[in-house]
């Protein structure tokens, strides 16, 4: 629950910065001990990661058919953000304060091929445009998760939203798979898809100060 509560950008703050001097050798080991998530903390929030996109993978495209433009403008920045973190994560790396979210991005391994994908998404004038690039970082987000081994290979090609004209992941497969993949009844047995405090909370306070909001996980 400690780990679920405290914000990534404060465990970033934590280990990220240079240390000069540790006179007394009780600042390393500290760091060492917060450089990233147990294993099994860190599938659930891969799962929960993978559920936020599969909530809202068909909006854009729903939005656009019915002629919501900004609407689908702005459910794709969204997917855009999930996307985003979700890269963070398989990664290994603490997502920081947003003012500091894209530069960070820039300097993961993924962000040579997938930064001009996301940048057309944003930039595209229409849903299917936008569709069209959204399924090529759901597919390399997908060959990604693959690449990890931690569960089967899933497959990695966008298809139908059901009977309707939507292409997907189908990220709800990547949830499954990897909720199956934790083994500790500790983490088994946490709310399915809620995640960490950063991924079903978005408020600039409540991450700043998070001992404030620490009693929502007792």
């Amino acid at each position: 629950m400690d780990w679920l509560a405290i914000p990534e950008q404060r465990l970033r703050s934590l280990t990220a910065g240079r240390v000069f001097h540790d006179g007394l050798g009780q600042l390393e080991p500290v760091r060492a001990r917060l450089r990233y998530y147990p294993h099994d903390v860190w599938l659930y929030l891969l799962a929960a990661q993978w559920q936020r996109v599969s909530q809202e993978e068909p909006f854009m495209g729903r939005c656009g058919q019915v002629g919501d433009e900004l609407g689908s403008r702005l459910v794709a920045a969204r997917l855009v953000r999930d996307v985003m973190r979700l890269c963070f994560l398989m990664e290994r790396q603490s997502a920081p304060y947003i003012k500091w979210f894209g530069t960070a991005f820039a300097r993961l391994d993924c962000a040579e091929e997938l930064t001009p994908i996301l940048a057309r998404v944003l930039e595209a004038r229409s849903w299917q445009e936008r569709e069209e690039h959204l399924s090529t970082a759901y597919e390399f987000v997908a060959r990604k998760h693959n690449d990890l081994r931690i569960t089967d290979p899933l497959p990695v090609q966008v298809s139908p939203f059901h009977k309707r004209p939507f292409q997907v992941i189908q990220a709800d497969r990547f949830v499954d798979a990897i909720r199956a993949a934790i083994t500790g009844e500790e983490v088994r047995a946490l709310p399915e898809h809620l995640g960490s405090v950063d991924q079903f909370l978005d408020s600039t306070d409540a991450l700043n100060y998070p001992e404030r909001f620490k009693v929502i996980y007792e």
